[in-house]
């Protein structure tokens, strides 16, 4: 990049060869990123640009309403369940760890990308501030951390990472075009990419108004959800933007009617008698003025106020009488009789809920949990878990380009072995969902069932391999693993029985068919040469005490028949 910016580069090393060489791939096409960046044509050093759409400006206003958003209550609790779901914080072990399983290095490669990304949870003190940092990110719609190496040492790696407010900070990407001999197109030709930084804020017409910034110094992360003209990054609340407008619009007229349709209003007949049109007049004012109440309600704040300067619904009405008439009467006309009628309001907070992805019965005081079975797990909780999965893969991506830039400087490996590496790593995110368990526990459960129905047929009519994949539901993979730890355990419990007979033969004891020694009472005896019982450890058996008793009785039997 011929411009000089603030931070630093990684760069690949160059080609001597095709140093100077212009890029042989030619396109005509503007690239279409996700990042939300300002795409300009250099006219000059700098380069600027018009903003005829206002994207900045927008841009800079729908991040404010997002926050303004996320203070009011039905969206701040759906925000909180959501939050929580992606982002399990406990007292014991770490909401987020990296999975390596599926990658095909030596394992020192791997055991120094566990370290530098336990390294970079530290840094983002994620295991104290994951919640606020996902909840900051899922607000916004993007994220930017800025990232501080020592430059007279940047073998050292990142040394702090600072965040900054998406407000003041811009991707531009600036384009140079040339035009081709043959058919006359502009083609591109170069394609330059930085970040303005502005204290105040960007919101100039000029790209050139601030500091740029170099792109490997800066981590973006954004939503990924962008508008009709793929121009701006919108954030996940962007939907909820009309739902709650109406929500608070259909509440306030609803307080305003119950105010008004509440009280028993009076009508109040004033006997003017024969005063003239004038003095009639201020006759009932004057009336008026000492007995009518002035109710104003303030959508603001929520409040009722006494105030007679302005029209109220809650005014009595005051008419005049002539003589003649019945004179001075004060009837009443009752209140509403449909005020307990909410349906339109529960309307607007359901239709604001799904808005947000969040099933409504997450959000509702008198909908209790109970840990059932399958069947009573609804849809919208199982598109809930994916919504969540998919906010974990998209938030992501933080992980992945600060450890790109760690290990790049670190020299564990460059940035293009780092791009083949992550499509191998994942990231397993502490989980929450009991919907998730009672479904992974009954599906194993109906597995296990079914298998029971199909043994009697394996061997016959089925295989054993066919019954594994097709009612077990297990890959190749987990076939493989699961014979290797069967076998395994096999032999270990080989093992562990022969050195339990081998200690039992030097004890004399006896094994069962588990290899527990058998207790001494319940060994078979053996005999002496004399045909003696003996026991197990070579003693006589003596006799029972019923034994004893009975050959005494039999002995004294016999002596008195002798006797006779």
């Amino acid at each position: 990049m011929a411009l000089t910016l603030f931070g630093f580069s990684i760069t690949r090393k160059e080609d001597p060869v095709n140093k100077n060489q212009e890029p042989t791939q030619k396109t005509f096409a503007l690239p279409q990123n996700d990042d939300g960046a300002v795409t300009i044509q250099s006219g000059s050093y700098y380069g600027t640009y018009v903003d005829l759409d206002g994207v900045v400006r927008n841009e800079i206003e729908l991040i404010t309403r997002y926050r303004e958003m996320s203070m009011q209550p039905e969206l701040e609790t759906a925000i909180d369940e959501i939050v929580n779901e992606a982002v399990v914080m406990e007292d014991s072990g770490k909401s987020v760890d990296i999975n390596m399983d599926e990658l095909q290095q030596p394992d020192n490669i791997k055991r120094k990308i566990k370290e530098e990304f336990d390294y970079i949870l530290k840094l983002l003190n994620f295991g104290n501030m994951g919640h606020d940092i996902f909840r900051r990110w899922y607000i916004d719609g993007r994220m930017f951390w800025h990232i501080v190496i020592d430059e007279s040492s940047p073998a050292l790696g990142i040394q702090e990472i600072r965040y900054i407010d998406p407000r003041r900070i811009r991707k531009i990407r600036e384009i140079q075009k040339t035009k081709d001999t043959k058919t006359g197109m502009e083609i591109i030709k170069t394609q330059n990419e930085y970040y303005l930084y502005n204290e105040r804020g960007v919101i100039g017409a000029h790209s050139n108004l601030g500091t740029k910034i170099s792109v490997d110094s800066i981590v973006n992360v954004n939503s990924g959800l962008m508008d009709a003209k793929r121009a701006m990054v919108l954030s996940y609340l962007h939907k909820a933007i009309k739902p709650l407008n109406q929500l608070r619009m259909v509440e306030d007229a609803t307080v305003i009617y119950r105010l008004s349709r509440a009280p028993e209003r009076r009508i109040f007949y004033i006997d003017v008698g024969n005063m003239p049109t004038i003095k009639a007049e201020q006759y009932l004012r004057d009336v008026m003025t000492k007995y009518r109440n002035k109710l104003v309600y303030d959508s603001n704040t929520g409040e009722i106020k006494d105030d007679r300067k302005h029209l109220s619904m809650l005014e009595d009405f005051w008419l005049p009488r002539r003589e003649g008439g019945k004179g001075t009467e004060i009837t009443t006309l009752p209140g509403g009789q449909n005020l307990g009628e909410l349906e339109d309001v529960k309307y607007f907070e359901k239709k604001l809920y799904k808005a947000l992805g969040v099933p409504v019965s997450r959000l509702e005081p008198q909908q209790g949990f109970s840990l059932g079975r399958t069947t009573e797990i609804t849809r919208d909780e199982l598109k809930f878990s994916k919504f969540v999965q998919r906010l974990r893969s998209k938030f992501s991506g933080l992980f992945d380009d600060l450890l790109r830039v760690q290990l790049s400087l670190k020299r564990v490996c460059s940035p293009e072995e780092w791009k083949a590496f992550k499509e191998d790593i994942w990231y397993d995110y502490k989980k929450d969902n009991n919907f998730t368990e009672l479904k992974e526990s009954e599906l194993l459960t109906s597995r296990v069932s079914l298998l029971q129905l199909v043994d009697p047929f394996v061997g016959r009519y089925y295989s054993a391999e066919w019954v594994r994949k097709n009612v077990l539901q297990q890959t190749d993979e987990e076939i493989e693993e699961i014979d290797q730890q069967i076998a395994m355990e096999a032999q270990q419990a080989q093992q562990q029985r022969a050195q339990a007979e081998a200690d039992a033969n030097a004890q004399g004891k006896t094994l069962d068919a588990n290899g527990n020694p058998v207790p001494m009472q319940q060994q078979a005896p053996t005999t002496d040469a004399n045909g003696n019982q003996l026991n197990p450890d070579g003693t006589p058996v003596l006799p029972s005490k019923f034994e004893v008793q009975a050959n005494e009785l039999e002995f004294a039997a016999w002596k008195r028949y002798l006797k006779t």
